[in-house]
């Protein structure tokens, strides 16, 4: 049983007149957390799933009446999967407005939809949280600082997921991932969206898992799939928003020699890249380590500014003529480079461009020795 960041939290979260809203990739455990904290809840609680008729019903039929005569006299609702539930956020707006005494958690694997849904409704009425694929942060507190160190060649191969984590072998770990990449990654935005092209969004999804650290070319993309440069834009967009792969912008003051106009892209979790290329080798057969590595550190270290509120623009920075920064931090009014190196023949020494145009700037070498202070 993995214990998450926002286990402990929970209570001091919820409170009367707003909704906390949980949002997350599928199957990373936000049912498992509600679950847990319902356990020990003290008050007079409602639990139902979006995939309910009844419940959508009472929630769709945005009645007052019947809203407040279901769930008057309960101290908390909780709505799982609650994006299955059409305009739910005026729903949970009539509960929150009107039963005062009555929280209100709901929870989603959608971002795009579920933030549409009750973003507007419930504007100064909700808390968002979101919860990844489980961190370091969490598992190093809970197992001690040894545990993710030991299990990082694992972590970069079949990432975090939490099932993927509790299965005792490789073999089980794949299949696991491989069912993940085919049942639950699109389904989202097959779903939800209208895209009926599953293919060409693995196809997609292929490309970009070859350019991890690399800048993306949307009009290249669209050439090798056979689509238009727009349609290439909105199918990433639509996996940003559906929790697979995360989109980092370039760092500029807007000098001549630095990209400006260029993406990277990052998945939010090694083991589903993995499991799109079809590759679980060890690190030690592999020429991808490096991007294994850095996909892993951009995302461990976002779920930590997440988890800590910790509030940052991310960047990468590149110059014209190849000079680059892995990862760009620009927090309290200052700039922190870092390079991210898992096995260095020798001490990366800073690009001397980035010293000569952000003297100011702060910068450091992640590698394996020294990464677990990064990312907890």
């Amino acid at each position: 049983m993995f214990l998450r960041y926002y286990d402990p939290k929970l209570d001091s979260l919820i409170e009367p007149r707003k909704a906390l809203v949980i949002y997350g990739p599928r199957r990373v455990g936000k049912t498992f957390l509600i679950d847990r904290y319902l356990k020990g809840y003290k008050g007079k609680y409602f639990s139902g799933v979006g995939e309910d008729r009844l419940l959508r019903e009472i929630v769709e039929s945005e009645s007052l009446e019947r809203i407040k005569s279901s769930f008057a006299g309960y101290d908390l609702v909780v709505i799982d999967e609650a994006q299955k539930i059409r305009n739910v956020g005026v729903g949970l707006k009539l509960i929150v407005d009107h039963l005062p005494n009555t929280a209100v958690i709901a929870t989603g694997s959608s971002s795009f939809d579920l933030a549409g849904k009750v973003g507007e409704p419930l504007t100064g009425r909700k808390r968002t949280l979101v919860l990844y694929p489980l961190s370091v942060l969490e598992t190093g507190s809970q197992f001690g600082p040894m545990w993710p160190q030991e299990k990082l060649e694992e972590l970069l191969v079949f990432g975090s997921y939490p099932e993927t984590l509790s299965l005792e072998n490789e073999k089980a770990k794949s299949d696991y991932l491989h069912e993940l990449r085919d049942s639950y990654l699109c389904q989202d935005i097959l779903e939800l969206d209208n895209v009926r092209n599953a293919r060409k969004i693995l196809d997609l999804l292929t490309l970009v898992a070859f350019q991890i650290g690399q800048e993306v070319s949307q009009k290249e993309l669209g050439t090798s799939l056979g689509l238009s440069q727009q349609t290439v834009g909105r199918y990433l967009d639509l996996l940003e928003k559906a929790f697979v792969i995360k989109n980092v912008r370039a760092y500029s003051r807007n000098l001549r020699k630095e990209i400006t106009k260029m993406s990277r892209y990052y998945f939010l979790d090694n083991g589903v890249r993995n499991a799109v290329i079809n590759n679980f080798n060890p690190p030690a057969r592999r020429n991808d380590t490096g991007q294994l590595f850095e996909n892993f550190l951009f995302i461990e270290r976002l779920k930590r500014q997440h988890y800590k509120g910790v509030h940052t623009n991310n960047y990468f920075w590149r110059t014209y003529d190849r000079q680059e920064v892995d990862h760009v931090e620009e927090r309290d009014g200052k700039v922190f480079g870092y390079e991210f190196k898992f096995s260095p023949t020798k001490k990366p020494k800073p690009p001397k461009a980035w010293l000569r145009t952000y003297p100011e700037a702060e910068y450091e070498v992640i590698t394996r020795e020294n990464f677990l202070s990064f990312v907890s």
